[in-house]
């Protein structure tokens, strides 16, 4: 296998990811504890760097990750003077799988879910002058728990896990009463706040205007509104303070429906039919796999996807740090998050049977095993409330191919009432139930068409074209996609061919998105429009904006007369 850099990984120094790690919630004083930390592994003690797993380039480790084994993680640090009298917050942003932390000696955390953050109040664990912190991680791979795309044996459309710390970790200053978080509501015309642990306060809007808290709520109306889309993704930025915390958050407003126009159910974005054209987005990177060398990097992928036409991003199986989220936001990408899958694949049951055409299939009988089933149900509420106030994020995928698949209609039902201004595809793919704003689809192999569902058609997966290039692949005797080609004309000549001669027709007549397969390639697979190592963009932005164009006119309602 080749180690491949990416531009940002080689040209990494200092203290890595040293932004603030929620640009949504965002306080001033804060300490960043990335960086060097003594790592100790099977009785092996060596320097890694955080916020990279050891499996990785970046982390500067040199080992072989023994899964189910204890990663011990360790460092000190020292608190400035300016927090005197202030309460301490602890936060990770995510440690894989399971965490156990202490401060001097004494527990602080305990944490089982690999992909969301957690925090911890250690003021009272905390001694002048200098202090350690431990973190005992262990990645057992279980499938009871969210797991993605990590084998321990990696290949095809699997990949190399990723272990203990991967996300940012930080330490920040509270007064004894502060702002624990913020929920924000919005309409065409107002956003409702709430902020969570305080009740007075105020709200101010970047504009200066303000709105008091009451029980920790604020109203506000917006007159002469300017609405959030991949084409002008307007922020409404404000503060919160109460007593002696201040926080710096934003908001955008946009709603989405379905409607009928013309007799075809369509995905609407601010009451107007809207074409979802997107690409599937592992989040993997060749040289960090979960965490890319800056967080930047987010923004580069972001940029390079717009350049081509595209306006949404189908995150996979993955939850990624708050800056991606942010990026989105900011720069206008829509993004349809997958919730990340517990319970056992089955490839015969999970995709071999349903490539042949078997896709109907109750599944009150699968994945039956109580604690997966209530591993997954947790992980979905702290994944709505970990994400609710990203306008980015306009769809929700719950189960994709199957995977860990239970009661669907049962599962849709309890995340439409945890959020229920969102779209949901709650069977991507295939082994649908009835309960679905969407009929997702996902094909690779045969000519493109819609679903048999009265309801808007998405195209959720297809694709997975190969044009792989060896100087920029990881794997250079596996090549994994639906479509090999060895030179580009030919690659792009098909590519376009794909799209309008198969999914353009079909937008009339119902075709609300389309997710191609990948953003970049990763590991074996060669499937991407970038390269692994981000280096190359395989198409050029003149080869693929007239499709965007072509879509987004296909997906226009004739107007009266038309």
């Amino acid at each position: 296998m080749q180690k491949l850099w990416t531009e940002a990984g080689q040209a990494l120094s200092g203290t890595p990811w040293n932004d603030y790690p929620r640009p949504q919630f965002r306080r001033e004083d804060w300490l960043c504890l990335n960086g060097l930390w003594e790592l100790t592994h099977t009785g092996r003690v060596e320097d890694v760097r955080v916020p990279f797993c050891p499996e990785s380039l970046l982390s500067g480790a040199d080992i072989t990750v023994d899964y189910g084994a204890e990663l011990i993680y360790r460092r000190t640090f020292d608190l400035p003077e300016t927090w005197a009298g202030k309460r301490v917050l602890l936060h990770f942003g995510a440690v894989n799988r399971i965490a156990v932390v202490r401060v001097n000696g004494v527990a602080a955390a305990v944490h089982d879910n690999g992909y969301l953050p957690f925090s911890a109040d250690v003021t009272d664990l905390l001694r002048p002058g200098e202090n350690e912190l431990e973190v005992r991680a262990v990645n057992d791979l279980s499938h009871k728990h969210p797991w993605g795309k990590q084998k321990r044996d990696r290949g095809g459309m699997w990949y190399t896990p990723v272990s203990g710390i991967w996300q940012t970790v930080w330490l920040e200053p509270v007064p004894e009463t502060y702002i624990h978080g913020l929920t924000v509501r919005t309409g065409l015309d107002f956003a409702d706040i709430t902020a969570e642990g305080v009740s007075e306060g105020v709200v101010t809007l970047a504009d200066g205007r303000e709105f008091p808290l009451t029980d920790g709520a604020a109203h506000i109306p917006l007159s002469d509104p300017m609405l959030w889309s991949p084409e002008a993704p307007h922020l409404y930025r404000f503060t919160v303070t109460s007593g002696e915390d201040r926080v710096s958050s934003y908001f955008a407003l946009r709603t989405l429906t379905v409607e009928t126009l013309g007799g075809v159910p369509r995905l609407c974005l601010n009451g107007r039919p809207y074409f979802f054209h997107g690409l599937l987005d592992q989040g993997y990177w060749s040289d960090g796999l979960y965490t890319p060398a800056d967080p930047t990097c987010f923004e580069r992928d972001i940029l390079a996807m717009k350049s081509l036409g595209f306006n949404t991003l189908r995150k996979h199986v993955k939850i990624e740090p708050e800056r991606f989220y942010y990026d989105c936001d900011r720069l206008g990408m829509i993004v349809f998050q997958d919730m990340v899958n517990c319970g056992e694949y089955g490839y015969i049951r999970d995709t071999v049977l349903p490539t042949l055409g078997f896709l109907k299939r109750k599944d009150r009988l699968l994945h039956r095993d109580p604690e997966t089933r209530a591993n997954f149900l947790q992980a979905m509420e702290d994944t709505v409330r970990q994400l609710q106030n990203h306008p980015c994020i306009c769809l929700w995928t719950v189960f994709n191919e199957g995977w860990g698949q239970f009661c669907a209609d049962d599962v849709c039902r309890r995340l439409r009432e945890l959020d229920g201004t969102r779209f949901i595809d709650s069977t991507s793919g295939w082994f649908h139930q009835a309960n679905s704003d969407v009929d997702s689809l996902h094909n690779y192999f045969r000519k493109q068409h819609l679903g048999t569902e009265d309801r808007p058609q998405l195209l959720s997966e297809f694709g997975g074209y190969s044009w792989k290039l060896p100087e920029h692949s990881f794997n250079l005797d596996k090549t994994y996609g639906y479509r090999k080609y060895t030179d580009r004309a030919a690659f792009v000549r098909d590519l376009r061919a794909l799209y309008l001669e198969q999914l353009l027709p079909l937008v009339p007549k119902g075709l609300c998105g389309a997710i191609y397969t990948q953003v970049s390639d990763v590991e074996d697979e060669t499937n991407g429009l970038l390269t692994y190592d981000r280096r190359v963009l395989k198409v050029y932005a003149q080869e693929m904006r007239d499709i965007a164009d072509a879509l987004r006119e296909a997906v226009r309602p004739p107007a009266d007369g038309e």
